[in-house]
Parts: C-alpha cells; sequence; structure tokens
C-alpha cells in the first residue's frame, strides 16, 4: 500500500458530464459515485450541480471533476428542449467545455428517454473535442419487470455510434463505480 496522498494531489484531472432526460438519474449517479449516497428526493434547480472524486488508476491518481445539468421541476419533460433555448445556451457551452468524458444517461424503463439519446449525443459532439470518451449508460436496472429497453438495443446503438455500454442502478450501486472508471481509464 502506497502512502497517503493528500485529496490535492493527482497525476490527472479531468472533466467528465453526464447528460440525458430529466428523471433518468444523473444527480443520484453523480451522488452515489462521489458520496455513496442515493436520495429518493429530487432536489432539482436550474444550474449546474459539481462534485469530484480521485480514484486510482494502475499507478497514476485520476481525479474526477463530473458536472450535471439540473432543470426546475415542472421544466418541460425535454430538458434538451430546454437547455437550448438562448437564454441557457452559454450555460450550455461552458457545461460541455474542457470534458473529456461523458455519460449518456436514459432511463431502462422509459423508452422515450431512450429515443433522445441520439440527440444528446449529436449535442454533445457538437460541443466536445470528437476525441471524448461517451458511456452510454441505462440507468434504473434494478427495476427489472418495468425494463421498457431492450438491452441488445442499446447495445447495438452503443455500438453503431463508437460509444461503450453498461446498465446501472444508482439505488443499487450497480455497475455505478464500473461505468465511471471505465470512462476514466479509457480517457
Amino acid at each position: 500500500m502506497g502512502a497517503y496522498r493528500a485529496d490535492e494531489d493527482y497525476d490527472y484531472l479531468f472533466k467528465v458530464v453526464l447528460i440525458g432526460d430529466s428523471g433518468v438519474g444523473k444527480s443520484n449517479l453523480l451522488s452515489r459515485f462521489t458520496r455513496n449516497e442515493f436520495s429518493q428526493q429530487s432536489k432539482s434547480t436550474i444550474g449546474v450541480e459539481f462534485a469530484t472524486r480521485s480514484i486510482q488508476v494502475d499507478d497514476k491518481v485520476v481525479k474526477a471533476q463530473i458536472g450535471t445539468p439540473l432543470a426546475k421541476k415542472g421544466t418541460p419533460e425535454n430538458i434538451l428542449d430546454f437547455l437550448l433555448t438562448p437564454r441557457y445556451r452559454a450555460i450550455t457551452s461552458a457545461y460541455y467545455r474542457g470534458a473529456v468524458g461523458a455519460l449518456l444517461v436514459y432511463d431502462v424503463t422509459r423508452h422515450v428517454t431512450f429515443e433522445n439519446v441520439e440527440r444528446w449525443l449529436k449535442e454533445l459532439r457538437g460541443h466536445t473535442d470528437m476525441n471524448i470518451v461517451i458511456m452510454l449508460v441505462g440507468n434504473k436496472a434494478d427495476l427489472r419487470h418495468l425494463h421498457a429497453v431492450p438491452t441488445e438495443d442499446a447495445k447495438a446503438f452503443a455500438e453503431r455510434e463508437s460509444t461503450f455500454f453498461m446498465e446501472t442502478s444508482a439505488l443499487e450501486a450497480l455497475n455505478v463505480e464500473n461505468a465511471f472508471t471505465e470512462v476514466l481509464t479509457q480517457i
């Protein structure tokens, strides 16, 4: 076991963004990975939430700065339309600036959130470097009996778009660690 390293002591700092429709669990993925917490109550406000966590990749310490956009309750179902309004455009481009990794999240129980993944991907690729590492994430995998998006469809989409793919559950902490770690390792 190596000597203790202070939180400020890291080899790499990577910015990772979480994107996807409202209610897919972006904030809970963020809090599960960075604080190992899960909240049943969504506490959304307009703006961006950021959190950090350092992990060990081989012999290097990688500090991840992870952000997710937040929209107020009552915002249109498609947060993307909302964030693309001229009023929020500046916030949106600042949000993506410098991102080297992204988790593109949909809810496995709501097919519409998977249908919107293509638009999110277009938005992401329009604002970031072409080498950004993207992980397609089907969240809420614990709700097996309510699955509306076949895993095969998501896998096929990820393959076609050259992204990684994983199903997660922020509630059960299933694959959350793996999804973030894989993105950071690939970066």
